[in-house]
Order: C-alpha cells, then sequence, then structure tokens
C-alpha cells in the first residue's frame, strides 16, 4: 500500500492559487474596462464616415470574421445545444442590442452624456446577477455601488448641462440590454473560456448582421477618412471582440457583481479620452469624482 505525500496539501502554490487568479481576474476585467472606455470616441469618429447602421453591422461582421478565424485556427468544437440560450443572449445584448442603441443615441448626443449609460451599467449588471443567478452581496457592497453610481451619474448629468435628450431612450434601453449580456456571458465563461463565449456569439449573429451590413452600406453614404476607419476597427476589434473576451474571463474569476463594479471607473476614462480625441470639455469635478469612484471600487472589491 502506498501512502500519499502531504506535500501537495501544503504546497504554497495550492495556497495562494485562489488569490493570483482573484488579481488576475481583476486585471483582466480591468483591461476591459480600458478597452470599453474608448468605444463612445471611437464611435463618435466611425459615425464621420458611416451611418449608425452601417457602423454597428460592419463592427459586427468584422469582429466576427476575426473571432471566427480564430475558432476555426484552433479547431474549436461547436458550443453545446444547452449554451446556444445562452449565447442567444449575448449575442442580443452585446453584439447587437447595445452597439446599436448606443450609436443611435450619439448621433444626437455627447460622449459624456451617453457616459451615464455606463455609469449605471454596473448597478444594473449587479442587479442582473442577484436575479438571474441569485448571487446576494452584503449591504456593504450595495452601499457602495449605489454611491458610485451616484458620483457618476452627477458628475456626466452635471457634464451634460442637466439636460434630458430624445437619446435617453436609445441609453437606457442599452443600458438593460447590455446588463443581461454581460450578466449571461460571465455566467457561460465559467464553463466556456471567456473568448470562446463572445466568439460564438458573434458568429452566431452573423446570418443577420451580414444582411444587415449589405443593406445599410447601400442605404447609408459611406465617407472613408481616417477617423472614421480607425473608429470602424477599434470598436470592431478592440471593444467588440478584444475587450470581451479579457472582460468575460475576468467576471468568470471574480464574479459578475464585483467585476461589473470596476466599470464606475468607466465614464471617468470615457470623459478623459473624449476630451483627448474629441475636444469636449471637461470640468474641475472630474478629479474629486474619479477619487470617490476609486473609493467606491476599493469597497466592493473587499465586500
Amino acid at each position: 500500500m502506498r501512502v500519499q505525500s502531504s506535500a501537495t496539501a501544503a504546497s504554497p502554490i495550492a495556497v495562494t492559487a485562489p488569490g493570483e487568479r482573484r488579481l488576475l481576474g481583476v486585471g483582466q476585467a480591468a483591461l476591459g474596462v480600458v478597452a470599453f472606455s474608448l468605444t463612445f470616441p471611437a464611435t463618435a469618429w466611425g459615425l464621420e464616415g458611416f451611418g449608425p447602421w452601417s457602423l454597428v453591422a460592419v463592427r459586427s461582421v468584422l469582429a466576427a470574421l476575426v473571432a471566427g478565424g480564430c475558432l476555426l485556427a484552433l479547431r474549436v468544437p461547436l458550443p453545446e445545444r444547452r449554451h446556444l440560450p445562452g449565447l442567444a443572449v449575448v449575442g442580443a445584448g452585446v453584439v447587437l442590442g447595445f452597439p446599436l442603441l448606443s450609436t443611435l443615441a450619439l448621433e444626437t448626443s455627447t460622449t459624456a452624456h451617453a457616459a451615464v449609460v455606463v455609469g449605471l451599467l454596473p448597478l444594473t449588471t449587479a442587479l442582473c446577477s442577484a436575479l438571474r443567478m441569485g448571487t446576494r452581496p452584503s449591504r456593504r457592497f450595495w452601499l457602495a455601488a449605489l454611491t458610485g453610481a451616484a458620483a457618476v451619474l452627477a458628475f456626466t448629468v452635471g457634464q451634460s448641462g442637466g439636460a434630458l435628450t430624445a437619446a435617453d431612450a436609445y441609453l437606457f434601453g442599452a443600458l438593460v440590454v447590455c446588463a443581461a449580456g454581460y450578466t449571461e456571458g460571465g455566467r457561460l465563461a465559467r464553463v466556456i473560456p471567456g473568448w470562446r463565449v463572445i466568439g460564438w456569439a458573434l458568429v452566431l449573429c452573423l446570418p443577420l448582421t451580414g444582411p444587415m451590413a449589405a443593406l445599410a452600406l447601400s442605404h447609408e453614404p459611406v465617407h472613408l477618412t481616417g477617423h472614421a476607419v480607425a473608429g470602424l476597427l477599434w470598436v470592431a476589434v478592440g471593444s467588440q471582440f478584444l475587450g470581451l473576451v479579457v472582460w468575460y474571463r475576468g467576471m468568470a474569476a471574480v464574479g459578475i457583481p464585483r467585476a461589473s463594479q470596476l466599470q464606475l471607473a468607466q465614464p471617468l476614462l470615457t470623459l478623459v479620452w473624449s476630451a483627448l480625441l474629441l475636444g469636449e470639455h471637461l470640468t474641475a469635478a472630474a478629479p474629486l469624482t474619479a477619487v470617490a469612484v476609486l473609493v467606491c471600487i476599493a469597497v466592493t472589491q473587499r465586500s
């Protein structure tokens, strides 16, 4: 009879692995937030040369081609039938719904005003997670999340002069569908690698986005400029694919509620990019809000 060594139980790797995994997950989710923070400015650039329907459809097609190429090159098997409903929710939320509704909103809204959506997204995602997966974050978590969301809302609404526009209907619709897509994608990423989740969601939407792109391009004028091409490429590859790959991996590692609170920093990053890339004006309230948001993020991460 052989007696197994107890070295494995005492291994420092076994002890530190969960902590290292959480740290890596937070880092991946943070990279996703940085990628997403450029989405609205890049969309504004894209709208300089493309119509809203063309921009959304072409970005989805390009992202699907990149994702499909990766899936094919690595010979990834088809998703199991039981995962198809979840992938459909991801596709409807983050491949079609959020890009289309936010792009339509940006036709008449500034990126600062549109950042209100992102300010509310962490809280909405946590609520969706609680309803869909039965998670029960602590009261301190919810208090910090609500405080951070309130700070972001106050800042972004102040930036837009406190006025509500017709684009708000698009923005709040985008908020709901994106939160649902994030929640379902985070759930699937626990059993499927995150890049496969968004990859298959993009490919499964291709029968819709392909004809949509052809139809939109035939009806909307296209004026190719440096800004338009750069904006299109970023929202297609950076936001629609690579950003969601690391984002879903991060959510799978640290949990949907905790990862979603990192997005409290996204509106502030978006406003910085808007000032640098679009020339939009920022007030002195930005650094104060940034400090408040970072404190809230720290509290949610420790809750």
